[in-house]
């Protein structure tokens, strides 16, 4: 992939969401180079059981396509050498408070004034000013705080989290995004750009069809489970033997519906004649499709809808999806490898002129190509690189 070819990245990010963003630039092409503490490597190396050779699988999910390096940048060695780096690079992405980037010299103030041209991004739990900016943050504290832990689950269950990092996953996604828009800008004026990703203000986004309703009307939505509250029909149903989502989501498709499991003349009953009126008699509706449903298996409600274009689907468990076969033929689902050892990953899930990313760099071992990037970066010699060791800088 080349669309990003000659962007140089330093991602000195820990955990989910900084990496994230620092893996989709290298999905798109751009150089990464995961800059670790030797002594304190990003978190979640040790984030684990389950683990692969000893290292751990969430690592890997979200550092592809980077090259590995470590410095202690706490020393005054080490900071001099990042600084170098900085002057080579392009962005520069950070998951540090804004109270620790001070404190460590990596702040926007300090890196721009090493590269005026620098894109210099934070993700935060909080963004990087303001009375909250210095609270530690995970995604289940921004899934919490944005409301979409109090919308998901049962109406009569407690408060869900999200079964993924979604906070983590999204705020990295927009980090991505938004070094894209200012490379772009970049281009036109020369201008670097400050960036500040808030985990919270990323997820609350997330937000934005249950939060909007609110702001306008003050009707204050309840969690609903497996089912829509303002659609309907658009929910979990039982078959004779496993479960399967229906999402009637327009008049269209409610006729459709009708006519693939025999009746027809259903659909033209002038009460569900609109979703507003469908949603007034949901209980009555439900009721019907239920007994409809569960006197065929899955399978074949699956065929016969997908026939008539009715949006329907299974509900898959993790094991089911990963064999999957269009996905691995697609290539979403590929093995990245180092050396002997096949390292699962999950794709961009986007095509650029037919093709998606493919893995070209394993998720990095902590430090394996600091000597390698020193001196293609910064074109140091053997001796040079021998004394950064020997001080442990490297």
């Amino acid at each position: 992939m080349d669309l990003l070819a000659g962007v140089k990245v330093l991602d000195l990010t820990t955990s989910i969401a900084g990496p994230y963003a620092g893996q989709l630039l290298g999905d798109l092409g751009a150089e990464v180079l995961k800059v670790e503490r030797p002594s304190q490597p990003d978190d979640s190396r040790a984030w684990g059981p389950p683990f692969l050779d000893g290292e751990s699988l969430w690592f890997l999910s979200v550092n592809r396509n980077k090259r590995g390096v470590a410095i202690d940048y706490g020393q005054v060695a080490g900071h001099a050498l990042l600084m170098r780096l900085v002057a080579q690079a392009d962005v520069v992405i950070l998951n540090l408070v804004g109270r620790v980037q001070k404190k460590l010299g990596l702040d926007a103030e300090s890196l721009t004034a090493v590269n005026s041209k620098l894109i210099h991004v934070s993700v935060t739990g909080f963004g990087i000013d303001g009375q909250r900016a210095d609270l530690p943050c995970y995604d289940l504290i921004a899934e919490g705080w944005s409301g979409v832990m109090d919308m998901t689950g049962e109406p009569d269950s407690p408060p869900q989290k999200i079964g993924t990092p979604a906070a983590d996953l999204l705020a990295g996604h927009d980090a991505a995004m938004a070094v894209m828009a200012a490379l772009l800008r970049r281009s036109r004026d020369g201008r670097g750009c400050v960036v500040d990703v808030s985990m919270m203000e990323s997820m609350s986004r997330f937000m934005a069809p249950r939060l909007v309703p609110y702001l306008g009307t003050g009707e204050l939505m309840r969690r609903s489970g497996g089912r829509d509250s303002v659609i309907a029909i658009y929910q979990v149903f039982e078959t004779a033997d496993e479960p399967m989502t229906l999402a009637l989501g327009n008049d269209a498709i409610w006729r459709r519906f009708w006519a693939a499991v025999g009746e027809p003349e259903f659909a033209d009953t002038v009460d569900y004649a609109t979703n507003a009126l469908r949603r007034a008699a949901r209980e009555t509706i439900v009721k019907r499709i239920s007994s409809l449903l569960l006197t065929q298996p899955r399978a074949h409600w699956l065929l016969v809808l997908g026939e008539a274009r009715v949006p329907a689907g299974p509900i898959q468990r993790l094991d089911q999806f990963a064999t999957d076969p269009e996905l691995r033929e697609r290539g979403f689902l590929y093995a990245s490898l180092r050396g002997d050892l096949r390292i699962p990953q999950v794709g961009l899930g986007i095509r650029f002129d037919g093709c998606t990313e493919g893995s070209q760099v394993p998720p990095p071992v902590l430090g394996a190509d600091t000597e390698a990037v020193l001196e293609s970066w910064l074109s140091l010699g053997a001796e040079e690189i021998a004394q950064l060791r020997a001080q442990h800088i490297i």
